[in-house]
């Protein structure tokens, strides 16, 4: 049975970047871009007279209205489209605020079309992509895109689940440390356990863990 067919937003600043990717995006079987605008702010106005999209590609940093701003205003607004965001940001916080924000799925903007497409199709199919980041965090002994097979969850103490739900929104480690009523040090040491128990080498890792095994929704 066919699958509908996918409408996709482009909102991006980077004229000639968002034309080439769309003239990519409309050789994917499934798919078809029926909205570009230059920032958020764009976006909304031409919502009026263009259909409403399926999935939103949506870059960060934009004049006017900002990614950021457009995310939160979609999750509000069109609860139902998936937001991409292609990047080359690699700021924890950043991609932890757009994952707070609803975001389904981060693409690095210097990925092959094939990993934009495979993208796509998990966001369709799935709701959720988040394997080329949780690769690249996950498994720092490779280069590779591929996604990895979802790990064995290992056995997490209270305290342990307590600061994965924590870390997984956009308080500092200074900030989790007060709400969890314990020192620096030992939020480091909670860090640094769960680096090791998990596989993992960064804030970004340890949340997606807590996305992908259910500990936190987002």
């Amino acid at each position: 049975m066919n699958k509908a067919l996918q409408k996709i937003a482009m909102v991006d600043d980077h004229n000639m970047l968002r034309a080439g990717l769309a003239t990519v995006l409309n050789t994917f079987e499934g798919f078809e871009v029926v909205l570009e605008a230059n920032n958020g702010r764009e976006f909304i106005d031409k919502l009026q007279t263009h259909p409403h999209p399926d999935i939103i590609l949506l870059d960060i940093h934009m004049p006017v209205m900002n990614g950021y701003e457009t995310a939160e205003w979609i999750k509000k607004n069109l609860p139902t489209a998936k937001i991409l965001v292609i990047t080359m940001l690699d700021s924890d916080l950043a991609i932890i605020k757009m994952l707070n924000f609803g975001v389904k799925g981060f693409v690095f903007k210097d990925s092959h079309p094939d990993q934009l497409r495979k993208a796509l199709i998990q966001l369709r199919d799935k709701g959720i992509c988040l394997d080329e980041f949780y690769a690249s965090r996950y498994n720092p002994e490779t280069d590779s895109y591929e996604a990895l097979p979802p790990p064995t969850p290992p056995q997490l103490s209270e305290k342990e689940v307590e600061f994965l739900k924590l870390v997984s929104t956009e308080l500092t480690y200074r900030e989790i440390a007060e709400e969890m009523g314990v020192s620096p040090r030992t939020v480091d040491s909670y860090r640094d356990t769960l680096f090791k128990k998990l596989h993992v080498i960064s804030r970004v890792g340890l949340v997606l863990f807590a996305v992908r095994n259910g500990i936190v929704m987002m």
